[in-house]
């Protein structure tokens, strides 16, 4: 028997309308004690209005949306109340429908009981929040699509290879004299397995483009005092928020802010200029913006033309994504301007379309990544990568001359990261596998 829970599904503040969601066995029940008409026997979808009554207290006109389970977001009997959005009207109809048996609801529970009785995986799950907390409209089509079951379906394929390729092996084991179908021979392990891993590449290729679009870009401003850095961030953000003077090092912190770039969230960090100082305040700015550098997924290096490079910034810079900007074009002859390697821009008049093009560039992110489902957060990309390390094991032992019960194994293992992507049963039947493919049941 589920525990009836009960929370609010609107923001606690005051507005027109607010929605109070009810949900498990006794939902009906409960919230039939306080309405003002008797709900106990509605076995569809339903809307009513009425009012939510406490003894001889009435608290509130409401709309009452019924929806007997499993027909229903968590799959359970559930009610939905929309009150007047008063913190005070709220307040009290949650506490009522406490008193009259119901419980507080915990973080997530209705999307966990959704996925608990199978109204969507576990991928749709991490989806639902993902959706709440895009900042972009590339960010929710993306979550969007996982929502939908788009992304669900780029494993399906995977899940089907590896069960039948353990369904072979498990028939060459426990039903040797068995030779009506196909064997599981190590070209057949290694055929099906190499094909696996390109899909699997070109999924973490696509989720880890899908992660960025998603969560952004960590990047950290840096360059030598007075070089335009602020007056770049300005431009980036089209606001004036750093402060700009003609004096080397105004900058003393690190200024963030976050901008929007056809679609790309760049998280700005405006870093102090980088230089030996003997100013304490400086040296402090100075170690955070090594700091800053040593976070960023992006680091834009912003110079003058002609200016040398610092030895000690490019060792900081060693294996980070890097461009370079030349800033102040507007001041330099064409013929200046003549460095592939370089960005040419002038921040001060905010002509600084060819970084913002290079940044796309950088990172490979065109109009289709935008379009397509991916398994982008860190515990699908995680487990997309467990997938891979088993895989290239089995073909490794394969190759090796490791009898194919024991590749198995790493199958098995490849199979686990795959249903953990879903959120399904670890407990893997193969025999159901065996028995819908093959006649061995004679």
């Amino acid at each position: 028997m589920n525990e009836t829970i009960v929370a609010l599904a609107t923001a606690p503040i005051k507005s027109a309308l607010a929605i109070i969601r009810v949900s498990g066995d006794d939902s009906f029940s409960i919230v039939n004690k306080c309405f003002s008409k008797d709900i106990s026997n509605i076995n569809e979808r339903t809307a009513l209005i009425g009012s939510i009554v406490d003894e001889d207290e009435t608290i509130d006109e409401v709309v009452l949306i019924l929806y007997k389970g499993p027909k229903s977001y968590t799959g359970e009997d559930m009610v939905e109340i929309i009150c007047h959005g008063s913190n005070l009207i709220s307040s009290q109809i949650l506490n009522l429908l406490i008193k009259l048996g119901a419980r507080m609801a915990t973080n997530g529970e209705y999307t966990s009981r959704a996925f608990l009785n199978q109204k969507m995986d576990l991928i749709q799950s991490e989806a639902v929040n993902d959706i709440i907390n895009a900042t972009t409209k590339e960010a929710k089509d993306l979550s969007m699509l996982s929502l939908k079951g788009e992304t669900s379906k780029l494993i399906y394929p995977i899940k089907d290879q590896l069960s039948y390729l353990l369904s072979l092996i498990e028939v060459n084991i426990d039903y040797p004299e068995y030779e009506d179908d196909e064997k599981a021979s190590e070209e057949k392990v290694i055929q099906i397995c190499e094909s696996l891993l390109k899909t699997i590449d070109q999924l973490i290729d696509e989720g880890e483009k899908g992660q960025i679009i998603k969560e952004g870009i960590k990047t950290a401003i840096v360059g030598k005092p007075n070089v335009g850095k602020s007056t770049l961030l300005n431009a980036l953000l089209g606001e004036d928020k750093a402060i700009v003077t003609d004096i080397a090092g105004t900058t003393r912190d690190v200024v963030e802010g976050d901008v929007n770039i056809n679609g790309l969230t760049l998280h700005l960090l405006d870093t102090a200029g980088y230089r030996e100082s003997s100013d304490v305040i400086e040296e402090i700015g100075v170690k955070k913006t090594e700091q800053s550098i040593n976070d960023a997924d992006l680091v834009i290096v912003v110079k003058e033309f002609g200016e040398e490079d610092d030895k000690n910034l490019q060792d900081l810079l060693k294996d980070k994504t890097v461009i370079n900007v030349i800033n102040k074009s507007d001041l330099l002859l064409n013929k200046e301007k003549n460095n592939k390697d370089n960005i040419y821009i002038s921040a001060k008049n905010s002509d600084i379309s060819e970084l913002t093009t290079k940044i796309a560039e950088v990172f490979n992110i065109g109009e289709a990544s935008y379009k397509k489902p991916s398994l982008n957060n860190a515990r699908q990309l995680g487990l997309l990568k467990g997938v891979k390390e088993n895989l290239e094991k089995a073909v490794y032992d394969t190759k090796s001359g490791v009898s194919v019960d024991l590749v198995s194994i790493s199958l098995y293992s490849a199979l686990q990261n795959v249903l953990d992507l879903l959120g399904e049963d670890n407990k893997i039947d193969i025999s159901k596998e065996i028995f819908s493919r093959f006649c061995v049941g004679k």
